[in-house]
């Protein structure tokens, strides 16, 4: 038994796991180390910082049998707290390993014991539950054989995401609307590329209803990995073999496309649960869902089964067999501008999704992504989009390609809950690009108390996706079932994703207690908000959680995070900046221009304020400003009111609002009693890398520049300014 053991160990570290015994066994305690710590990697040219697992990433696959006790020993060496999570696990409430909700955070230096039973079968795994560990590399795959199991052929591949980005600065980016990422995914769809593509009424529909470019993923990663690595290799697999490979989608934020040169894949589970056979020719793996599919080795050769990140800008691959390489087709590069033309049909001048056309979409049965797959529309340019989509192929065979839909699975064992009281919940899934909130009926996690269900009860949840982005919403310590028409067999998962004006019905039985975490999976969607705490009513204390309120406040903090920006121009003619820090709701920001002489002067402003709606397209604020300028004669606004004053310090309360077009119009008041009006924007997209800027106010000052984007921190810059004149310079930002 021994032996076996440190085999098994062994072939896990190796990233391969072809199974090479029964697992008929009695049921025995069985015992994983988990040493956390820092180490370096360089997955891209450059040496960076990583969170490793027993000094690899991924961590150590850990494997039992279903009614074995896990014993895990994390130990952490790092110089801050962490934890573990483990995904889609049914075990008691204090193990769930969710940083004061559940389990108490693994101090620096400190090692947590987490013992439980495994009550049941199937492909898992585990990842860092504080702040963004996961994205740098915190994660491992579980892997739970059935008692008296068959030998099999079988393989586990944990796919992920890396970034050489601080995943602090990767949040930052994404809550300042940086569209660096963009850049490097060439995916920004400028007015230039609008109009070579002969989409300019396009953008320009587009950004009257006040949303941004179009895109399916949000951050730009360097590498896309299996098992750790560029491209994994599996020989030992020959001609004829039928390969179970265990899937799981590790990545932070990236969906991926699976195909393979072998032929079609075989779909028997998902998240761990067993499900009826089906065969495809692709599936879209969510981001935390796991899937086991089966494949066959036609000829001793080596067959490419390929991951691609749902945006294209990347695939990472798994070589079955050895011998000569068969290589999946590549995924096309997508057709963004189709994809805005979608978007603009779907979306309502106020921000909502039209749904007025009565239309069901559930269950990943309607992809309406499908205009931008060159693979399925061909050529260049797609149909015209129609409201009722009735050019679109929506169906699971589009341009004889199968994909996996949801609709598809079913369960080989009825799946019904046991008799009870009915909970039902609706819950709209919320948010906007623009400022990159996330949140579930335009309230964060912060911005809720928890929800009370009662042991004995079922309780359904039927969810609205009304953002034009796919969340992956998984339910902690509870499998769920999916209500996709295949009745008393509906599939049993832990993770739900919902795709843009879907509404999907999930339901499940409440058989256990304490507090259970409801959250979309992309890590950065997670903490900006979106998610939810079902609470058990009448639950035993939790003895890892020994002050509940104080640490239901140390969860909040995560989605209350401050966000800081800063920006500095250095110009012929002087400096202007600006320095920000904000989080969900509110911003503090200073703005300031220094002239090299008197003439020029100075001028500083600063806001402070809350965006109020669901699209924050409002923001009321006070402010001060500072102003000095030497006058040779007194200057009169358009309202007629006078300054004659080399030297201005007021007060001023005010209000902005992001008219169509994404041009901000600012009014305001000051203790002086003067009155201005303002309309600016300063990110124009005129092609992928430069922007042009400008401001008009009634106190009649204008300005009107270009900046040139070189790399994430630095631009050219030239501006004409009303008081400065014409300037040219740099911008650094941060």
């Amino acid at each position: 038994m021994r032996a076996l053991f440190l085999y098994i160990t062994f072939m896990s570290l190796c990233g391969m796991v072809a199974a090479q015994a029964s697992f008929n066994q009695a049921p025995k305690v069985v015992r994983y180390d988990l040493y956390v710590g820092d180490t370096m990697v360089n997955y891209s040219g450059k040496t960076k910082h990583a969170l490793a697992i027993n000094g690899a990433i991924p961590g150590t696959t850990m494997h039992f049998t279903e009614g074995d006790t896990a014993e895990i020993y994390v130990h952490n060496t790092l110089k801050e707290e962490t934890s573990i999570h483990w995904h889609g696990l049914i075990l008691p409430n204090q193990y769930d390993g969710v940083s004061y909700l559940t389990t108490s955070p693994v101090k620096a230096g400190e090692t947590h014991l987490y013992r439980f039973p495994l009550v049941q079968h199937g492909t898992y795994w585990y990842h860092s539950h504080t702040m963004f560990q996961e994205q740098s590399g915190m994660y491992g795959a579980i892997v739970i054989h059935k008692r008296n199991e068959t030998n099999a052929k079988e393989y586990t591949l944990l796919l992920s995401d890396w970034t050489d980005m601080h995943p602090h600065t990767v949040n930052r980016y994404l809550h300042n609307a940086n569209d660096w990422f963009a850049i490097k995914k060439g995916s920004v769809q400028s007015y230039a590329e609008a109009a070579k593509h002969k989409h300019f009424s396009t953008k320009v529909t587009n950004e009257w209803k006040r949303m941004n470019a179009m895109d399916v993923s949000d951050v730009y990663y360097e590498r896309f990995l299996s098992n750790g690595q560029s491209a994994a290799t599996a020989p030992q697999f020959k001609a004829g073999d039928k390969v179970r490979l265990r899937i799981i989608n590790g990545s932070s934020s990236t969906y991926f496309w699976l195909h393979y040169a072998g032929g079609k894949i075989s779909v028997v589970a998902n998240d761990g649960a067993d499900v009826e056979p089906v065969e495809v020719d692709r599936l879209l793996v969510g981001v935390s869902e796991t899937y086991d599919v089966v494949v066959t080795i036609p000829e001793n050769m080596q067959y490419e089964f390929m991951a691609t990140a749902e945006d294209r800008t990347g695939s990472t691959s798994l070589w079955l067999g050895e011998g000569m390489k068969m290589p999946a087709k590549p995924l096309p590069r997508l057709k963004y501008f189709e994809g805005m033309k979608m978007m603009n049909d779907m979306m309502k001048m106020n921000g909502d999704l039209d749904t007025s056309d009565g239309m069901q979409m559930a269950n990943q049965q309607m992809d309406m992504n499908t205009v931008m797959y060159p693979e399925i529309t061909g050529g260049e340019t797609a149909a015209p989009m129609q409201h009722d989509m009735g050019n679109m192929h929506m169906d699971s065979t589009a341009g004889d390609i199968v994909t996996l839909n949801y609709g598809m699975l079913k369960a080989p064992e009825k799946t019904t809950l046991p008799e009870g009281p009915m909970k039902v919940l609706h819950f709209e899934l919320t948010g906007n690009m623009n400022r990159y909130v996330w949140s579930i009926d335009n309230k964060t996690v912060s911005e809720t108390d928890k929800i009370l269900i009662k042991k004995g009860e079922n309780v359904r949840i039927v969810l609205y996706n009304n953002t034009m982005m796919r969340h992956p919403m998984h339910l902690h310590g509870h499998f769920f079932r999916v209500l996709n028409g295949q009745g008393e067999y509906s599939p049993l998962k832990t993770v739900l994703d919902i795709m843009p004006m879907e509404t999907d019905t999930i339901e499940f039985a409440a058989t256990e207690s304490g507090d259970w975490f409801f959250h979309c999976h992309i890590l950065y969607h997670m903490m900006s908000g979106m998610g939810r705490v079902f609470s058990y009513e009448n639950s035993p204390p939790n003895p890892e959680v020994p002050h509940p309120a104080m640490a239901y406040r140390m969860l909040k903090k995560d989605d209350r995070m401050l966000h800081t920006m800063a920006r500095v121009g250095l110009e012929s003619t002087g400096s202007d900046g600006e320095i920000m820090v904000a989080n969900t709701r509110y911003r503090l920001s200073t703005e300031w221009r220094l002239g090299l002489n008197d003439h020029h002067g100075y001028e500083s402003e600063s806001h402070f304020g809350r965006y109020i709606g669901k699209m924050q397209w409002l923001f009321p604020y006070i402010g001060w400003d500072v102003r000095y300028r030497k006058m040779e004669e007194s200057e009169k606004n358009l309202f007629g009111q006078k300054n004659t004053k080399d030297f201005r310090q007021v007060f001023h309360v005010g209000l902005e609002y992001t008219l169509p077009m994404l041009i901000v119009a600012d009014a305001s008041v000051d203790t002086d009693g003067r009155l201005r009006f303002q309309l600016m924007r300063d990110d124009v997209p005129v092609t992928k890398r430069l922007r042009f800027s400008f401001m008009v106010n009634t106190d009649k000052e204008y300005m009107a520049g270009f900046r040139y984007i070189v790399t994430r921190n630095f631009a050219f810059s030239t501006h004409y300014d009303s008081d400065m004149g014409l300037g040219a310079g740099i911008t650094l930002s941060y």
